[in-house]
């Protein structure tokens, strides 16, 4: 079978639509262009495993948890089930972080990316700052083996271990001029799509009753953890900037911080500036 014979099947068989298609292209097959390769016969291994693939996908199961890959800020992580699949809206957290970095800090940079799941924000940070110290930690076994293999997918080096927020980064007595976290938010009672609330991990997922559970747990004890000048940098749902605001002035009362929105407009990240100001 070549791929043109492949995505007519995939289209009118299959019933694939075209991002689908597309994302199998890309990252299984790793084509770009598939009217290069029009003609060319598809290896018949390759060509089941593709429609085993296809079955997984129709039966619900998410296509980055079958392809146990995800692109994320132009790097591919592995992903798999139990592990949160990383979000392109948390790359902005990436792209504002970076920047907060690169204004404020200068060179020997410590930071820990707290609920880690796959590495994807502090394995990026360390790709696109190299200079960069930084402390993966998560409460999850199976989030800490997939953020090891993607450290060295990656070629990076970084700290991996095992903590329920900040409580053994506080024992092991660390500090950091960055902390970032991307924690659980959703509210218990919250909607979500029936195919991540099936597949994806609760743990990653729910924040408590309010949704405010994690941010509450890392801002009370982040200044044992800080470094004299520092930054917290959250991934927030988008109705949360209200009651986030109270959290805030509640444990860093002296501090500036700032919303950003996201490319859709909506409130989706709150930096926290600790004894630093322009």
């Amino acid at each position: 079978m070549t791929y043109k014979e492949l995505l007519r099947i995939s289209r009118e068989e299959y019933k694939l639509d075209s991002k689908t298609i597309d994302y199998l292209l890309k990252n299984y097959f790793k084509l770009e262009e598939i009217g290069k390769i029009n003609n060319v016969e598809i290896d018949e291994d390759k060509l089941k495993s593709y429609e085993e693939k296809v079955n997984l996908i129709k039966k619900g199961l998410p296509i980055q948890y079958v392809l146990e890959n995800v692109n994320f800020y132009g790097y591919n992580f592995h992903v798999k089930e139990g592990v949160l699949i990383p979000r392109f809206e948390t790359e902005e957290l990436v792209y504002n972080t970076k920047e907060y970095i690169l204004k404020y800090f200068g060179s020997d940079i410590s930071i820990i990316d707290i609920g880690t799941g796959s590495g994807a924000i502090g394995l990026t940070l360390k790709k696109e700052i190299p200079n960069l110290n930084v402390t993966l930690t998560d409460i999850s076994d199976i989030a800490l083996e997939v953020a090891k293999y993607n450290s060295e997918k990656l070629n990076v080096s970084v700290d991996i271990y095992k903590s329920n927020m900040l409580e053994e980064v506080i024992k092991r007595k660390k500090k950091f001029d960055i902390i970032v976290s991307n924690p659980p938010y959703l509210r218990k009672d919250e909607e979500i799509m029936d195919i991540v609330k099936q597949y994806e991990p609760s743990i990653a997922l729910y924040g408590g009753l309010d949704g405010l559970k994690y941010y509450e747990e890392i801002l009370k004890d982040a200044k044992k953890v800080l470094n004299k000048r520092a930054i917290l940098a959250f991934e927030i749902g988008s109705n949360q900037s209200e009651e986030l605001v109270k959290l805030v002035s509640k444990y860093f009362n002296d501090s500036n911080y700032v919303f950003k929105c996201d490319l859709q407009g909506r409130t989706r990240m709150l930096f926290i500036f600790y004894n630093i100001s322009d």
